[in-house]
């Protein structure tokens, strides 16, 4: 009998890495290595090390991070900065101490310049200024594409990236101040429903353009990618630009967004736009070429990926009272 896998994923209580959970779950060849946050302090170097010493580890998805939207990362920049990048090196470190040959970090969208020429491709990293809300999140994340590359060249190591676009669904964040759009409009719609409302207010004036991917789609991508051949992996990327874009190559308005999210939650009053809020950058679009030649396309739709956040959001509501 062959003996399985050993995979370790990092963060596996969150939107990501319980999607990536979900995924491996069903796999006959791999047995699951979970620690909560009380169990294995990810910022804390000892017990990571000592952690990977006593487990026999064979591949990591690390998709621990601290996250959150505009108003989070402007509020506690030190809080991003630090502790993303404790997490990342402490688990990065410890692997390639444990003899651990495949990890795969995952970054985000916003390690592209403020004004990088769209749709967005792996070569516009370091190449202009980042947005100055989350800068201090994107220094994390660039570094661990960097650290990994580092492992790379220096030990052999087969570490890669992967830079998912905006992230919705199971398991994400509806606090009302610190979530992101997605959660935050299923949340503001499903309130103003329940409570008769006549109308919502939306920010801005609805004509920027983003991208977003359901969170399954990204955790396929993840085993996609973790899984390739290294010599596949390798022909289409190259040590000093490791890293794979992850979305779905298509982006709509913030005006279709909210009106989408007003029909799947069934809100049925009006949509008011307040000009005076910022806009943000008018688009942000990621190139997925390179994904695209290593074989996987996302299959969820916007719509029906809505539906399936809103009806886990409808069923974990209680959960968020508090909030």
């Amino acid at each position: 009998m062959t003996q399985k896998k050993r995979v370790f994923v990092a963060g596996h209580k969150g939107m990501v890495g319980s999607a990536i959970v979900r995924q491996l779950n069903s796999r006959a060849d791999i047995e699951m290595v979970l620690r909560t946050r009380h169990e294995l302090d990810l910022a804390s170097q000892g017990a990571v090390l000592d952690f990977f010493g006593a487990e026999r580890i064979d591949e990591v998805y690390l998709a621990a991070a601290k996250v959150g939207g505009i108003h989070a990362n402007n509020t506690y920049p030190a809080e991003f900065i630090y502790q993303n990048l404790m997490m990342e090196c402490n688990i990065v470190h410890s692997a390639h101490e444990a003899g651990v040959d495949k990890l795969l970090f995952l970054g985000s969208s916003c390690i592209y310049p403020k004004f990088a020429e769209q749709p967005m491709n792996e070569s516009a990293l370091l190449t202009g200024v980042l947005e100055d809300t989350n800068e201090p999140y994107a220094i994390a994340k660039i570094a661990g594409i960097k650290l990994c590359e580092s492992y790379n060249r220096q030990y052999g190591r087969d570490y890669r990236s992967v830079m998912p676009t905006n992230l919705y669904g199971p398991n994400d964040n509806f606090h009302p101040e610190n979530s992101h759009v997605i959660p935050a409009l299923l949340r503001r719609f499903h309130e103003a429903k329940q409570a008769g409302d006549e109308q919502v207010v939306a920010w801005g004036s609805g004509k920027p353009m983003r991208e977003f991917l359901h969170v399954d789609d990204m955790a396929a991508a993840s085993v996609h990618v973790m899984e390739l051949d290294k010599s596949t992996y390798d022909n289409e990327t190259t040590p000093m630009s490791s890293h794979i874009n992850v979305g779905t190559g298509v982006d709509c308005t913030i005006r279709e967004l909210v009106e989408t999210v007003a029909q799947v939650v069934g809100y049925e009053g009006d949509i008011a736009w307040d000009s005076s809020k910022p806009d943000g950058t008018p688009r942000k679009l990621m190139d997925v070429s390179r994904l695209e030649k290593l074989g996987w396309k996302a299959k969820i739709g916007l719509e029906d990926g809505l539906e399936n956040a809103y009806a886990w959001f409808l069923n974990n509501k209680d959960d968020f009272r508090a909030h």
